[in-house]
């Protein structure tokens, strides 16, 4: 209804956006975002944030080349040029799921490092921390990483009435420290420490469709676990998965590498 009022109403296009996301309809999603693009794609803080949702769409297909397509015309350049927070966040996370699917990118942790670097100690909202942290972990800038969590730690051991900082110990932290867990290896331990704060992880901020790097994050370290019971994890996680987004491209490739692993052990 808002779309026939107004076509140029960015804020209705991402709504929509978001619920075709969280149906897994990606075809649906990705006609529309075509068809709608020249409406939006002028809005100055909700462009290149729509155009994440598209990209998302190709990510769930597997077709990662249109991702990046999208990503290096489209978000990239203004997140480069506005170093806006929102830009910054849909950059990281882009740029860490694809990262999850295998991809490689180049240099593009680098260029986005010169932009998240600057805001190693902000610790305003837990959810751009860890969104900043993937930026560092791709560099492999593991001074500026060390910082960001040292810091954090700091903070959090007097948060006053900042309601974040009370979070950290118990959300923010362990949430970060998953990340660092898996980029070293160790997955057995990324999987302890998001696995039971995986339901509280809302508290944090983001839409479900931002926090879904998280969960994808759980499932990457349940699967490349060493151990038989983290693997039969790995595929209870993504049931569920399949149960709240059915028939997900991404989903379906997960389950194919699941059993691919279940039988191997």
């Amino acid at each position: 209804q808002a779309l026939a009022i107004n076509q140029t109403d960015a804020w209705s296009v991402h709504t929509i956006a978001h619920v075709n996301e969280m149906k897994a309809e990606v075809e649906k999603g990705l006609k529309f975002m075509k068809e709608t693009e020249k409406n939006w794609k002028s809005s100055d803080m909700l462009a290149c944030h729509n155009y994440w949702h598209w990209a998302l769409y190709y990510i769930e297909k597997g077709e990662y080349e249109a991702a990046l397509t999208i990503y290096d015309k489209h978000i990239a350049p203004v997140c480069l040029a506005s170093g806006s927070i929102l830009d910054i966040v849909d950059n990281c996370s882009m740029l860490y799921r694809l990262h999850l699917e295998g991809v490689k990118l180049g240099d593009r942790w680098n260029d986005l490092l010169g932009v998240t670097k600057k805001h190693t100690k902000d610790h305003i909202l837990l959810f751009n921390d860890v969104h900043y942290l993937m930026s560092f972990l791709g560099a492999k800038d593991h001074k500026t990483t060390e910082e960001l969590l040292t810091t954090l730690q700091e903070l959090a051991r007097a948060p006053h009435e900042d309601h974040q900082l009370s979070l950290a110990p118990h959300l923010g932290l362990p949430l970060c420290q998953a990340f660092v867990e898996f980029e070293n290896g160790n997955c057995d331990k990324a999987v302890d420490l998001l696995y039971p704060i995986r339901y509280e992880l809302v508290q944090v901020g983001g839409s479900d469709a931002q926090r879904d790097v998280f969960s994808l994050l759980l499932i990457h370290a349940a699967l490349n676990s060493k151990s038989k019971a983290k693997q039969n994890l790995a595929r209870c996680l993504l049931h569920e998965r399949d149960l709240l987004r059915p028939k997900a491209p991404m989903t379906e490739r997960l389950m194919r590498k699941a059993a691919a692993v279940h039988s191997m052990a």
